[in-house]
């Protein structure tokens, strides 16, 4: 099954992406470069073509990796009353891509966002691992179990999740994509799903490398603000102030929050939104997924902490 929003060149493309390493951008900025204005499709579960609305609150997911429980993990935090009452409203679901590769339940997880579109309102984007397994791109980062589950998946109606997919979703200012925002044409590594952020610009063999200027350029030739992206099992904040481009660093203070029978601990980070930002998070996989809630005045990057 081939997604009809991705376009491939022939053959296949075998790119190595070393499992759930985060890759350390230490310098990140350099000079702008061309980019075009492309369109903005997007993909919205319960038939709604226009969520906009002001105070609304976002869930942002990205690299669940076919790790069911870490999304279950997810799940049950945001059903926590203490968590809106911290944080504010959950009105939206936005998932960032990569379902996908390198865990070994892709069917529960599958299932699980199926679920989670029936009760919540869920906008989701198309993730490289996503866009590689549709149309039979070779990726390593897989063991021999998380390959077998894949293949047997094959035929499964859980692939209509993926129908229409578009790469990436707009609002309130804010651009979601898995891996950038440049628009470089149909060649599978030029693709926005496996474009990443870097200290420099060029075609490598893990996908189309962009810095945070040229980001920021090609945002404001669409009259964006912020970025929101995932891809690199990584958070960064970048913010343009009228200095130059900046790299935030993100302070994580513990909050504890009460739940039925006891507590969940979390670690969060909150930036103000009012500056133009790239704001990528970390990956939602492994004994401490991350998240983030943005109600599009702050952005709140989030952890769950492992259990004692």
């Amino acid at each position: 099954m081939k997604n009809p929003s991705a376009t491939a060149t022939g053959g296949s493309v075998y790119t190595s992406d070393p499992p759930y390493k985060p890759v350390r951008d230490q310098h990140i900025f350099s000079k702008n470069s061309d980019v075009q204005n492309p369109g903005h499709p997007w993909f919205i579960s319960k038939g709604s073509t226009n969520i906009s609305a002001d105070g609304m609150g976002a869930i942002i997911f990205s690299d669940v990796h076919a790790d069911a429980a870490a999304l279950e993990a997810l799940t049950s935090c945001i059903r926590i009353p203490a968590f809106r009452a911290t944080f504010g409203p959950v009105d939206v679901l936005v998932n960032l891509g990569d379902l996908l590769h390198r865990g070994s339940r892709p069917q529960e997880t599958l299932e699980k966002v199926q679920a989670l579109a029936r009760e919540y309102r869920m906008i989701s984007v198309l993730g490289n691992h996503d866009h590689a397994y549709l149309n039979g791109i070779l990726v390593s980062g897989s063991d021999a179990a998380s390959t077998y589950r894949h293949e047997q998946l094959r035929n499964s109606p859980l692939l209509s999740i993926f129908d229409a997919m578009p790469m990436e979703w707009q609002d309130h200012n804010m651009l979601f994509v898995h891996g950038g925002p440049l628009e470089l044409g149909t060649q599978v590594l030029r693709l926005k799903c496996w474009q990443r952020l870097s200290h420099e610009a060029g075609d490598f063999f893990t996908g189309y490398h962009y810095t945070a200027s040229m980001a920021f350029e090609a945002l404001e030739e669409r009259g964006l603000i912020h970025m929101c992206c995932g891809h690199q099992h990584e958070n960064i904040c970048c913010r343009k102030t009228p200095g130059g481009i900046v790299q935030q660093e993100l302070g994580f203070v513990p909050l504890v929050l009460e739940k039925d029978g006891g507590t969940l601990r979390l670690d969060v980070a909150r930036v103000p939104l009012d500056l133009p930002s790239i704001l990528r998070i970390g990956g939602c996989f492994g004994p401490v997924p991350e998240f983030a809630y943005t109600d599009f005045s702050t952005f709140s990057f989030i952890r769950i902490a492992p259990r004692d």
